[in-house]
C-alpha cells in the first residue's frame, strides 16, 4: 500500500508542473529558451535511457522468468509498438493548432499562438477556446503519461523519481501553452494559472484508472505474472514516443540544436550514474 501511495504522489508531482509552467510565464518577464532547451532535452534522455536501459530489459526478464506465456520476448516487443501507438493515435486526434506540444512563447509578450489570434481578429471568446482546447489536449496527453509515471514509480521507486523529474520538466511548457491564451482572454492571472494546474490532473487520473482497471481484472502490479512486464515495456514505448516527438522538436524551436542534444547526453549520464548507485 505504501509504494502505491509513493507512486501516486510521484504522479501528482509530475502533473502538477503544468502549474509551475503556467506560474513561470505569468510571474516572470521571461524565461531563458536556451536554459528550457537544455532541460527539455535533458528531460528526453532521462526518459530514454530509462526506457531502453531498465524498463524494457526488466521487462523482458520478468517474463521469461515467470513463463506465464510462450514467446514472451515477442510479446514485450509487441507491447512495446502498442504503447508508442497508443500515443501516437492520441496525437492524431487532437487538432495541430491546438496540440499542447507545438511550441509557445516563453513570455506574455512573445508572438504566441494567442496573441496573434487576438491581433487579428480581436476575438476574446476564439482565445477563450484556444486555451480550453490546449488544456483539455494536454489532459488527453496526460492520460498515459501519468500511467507511465505510476507504473515506473511502483515497479522503482529510484527509477520512478527519475521519471517524474523528466515528465516534470516535460509539463512546463505546456502549462505555458494553456496559462498564455487564458490569461489574454480573461485578463486574469490567478484564472489562467487555474486552468494551467488542473490540466496536469490528468496524470493522477490515469494512475487512478490504471490502478482501478487492475484491481478489478485481478491484476497484480508487480510480481511474476505476464501482464505487469507488458505494462512495463509499453510505458518503456510511450517514454520513447513522448521523447522522440514532442520533447526534443519542442527542445530546438525553444534553443539550440546542440544545447537540446547536450542536455539529452547529460540526462542520459546522470541517470547512467544513479542506476549504478542504486
Amino acid at each position: 500500500m505504501n509504494g502505491i501511495i509513493s507512486a501516486l504522489l510521484m504522479t501528482l508531482i509530475a502533473g502538477s508542473a503544468t502549474g509551475v509552467g503556467g506560474a513561470l510565464v505569468l510571474f516572470r518577464k521571461k524565461i531563458s529558451s536556451n536554459f528550457l532547451a537544455g532541460a527539455l532535452g535533458l528531460s528526453a534522455g532521462v526518459m530514454i535511457f530509462i526506457s531502453l536501459a531498465e524498463l524494457y530489459p526488466e521487462a523482458q526478464a520478468e517474463i521469461m522468468a515467470s513463463g506465464a506465456i510462450e514467446h514472451g520476448k515477442v510479446w514485450v516487443m509487441i507491447a512495446f509498438f502498442i504503447g508508442m501507438g497508443i500515443i501516437t493515435l492520441i496525437d492524431f486526434l487532437i487538432p495541430e493548432f491546438e496540440n499542447p506540444h507545438e511550441a509557445s512563447g516563453l513570455s506574455l509578450g512573445a508572438q504566441t499562438p494567442a496573441v496573434k489570434v487576438l491581433e487579428h481578429t480581436g476575438n476574446e471568446k476564439a482565445l477563450h477556446k484556444l486555451g480550453v482546447m490546449s488544456a483539455l489536449a494536454i489532459a488527453i496527453h496526460n492520460f498515459p503519461e501519468g500511467i507511465a509515471t505510476f507504473i515506473g514509480a511502483l515497479n522503482n521507486p529510484e527509477m520512478g523519481a527519475g521519471i517524474t523529474f523528466a515528465i516534470s520538466i516535460h509539463n512546463i511548457p505546456e502549462g505555458i501553452a494553456v496559462a498564455i491564451p487564458i490569461y489574454y482572454a480573461t485578463k486574469s492571472k490567478g484564472k489562467a494559472l487555474l486552468y494551467a494546474t488542473v490540466s496536469g490532473f490528468s496524470e493522477v487520473i490515469g494512475a487512478l484508472l490504471c490502478l482501478a482497471l487492475t484491481a478489478i481484472f485481478g491484476v497484480e502490479l508487480s510480481g511474476n505474472g505476464a501482464i505487469f512486464p507488458l505494462i512495463l515495456a509499453a510505458v518503456a514505448g510511450i517514454m520513447i514516443y513522448i521523447s522522440l516527438d514532442e520533447l526534443l522538436p519542442t527542445a530546438e524551436k525553444y534553443g539550440k540544436h546542440h544545447i537540446a542534444i547536450a542536455g539529452v547526453v547529460g540526462g542520459m549520464a546522470v541517470m547512467a550514474v544513479s542506476l549504478l548507485l542504486i
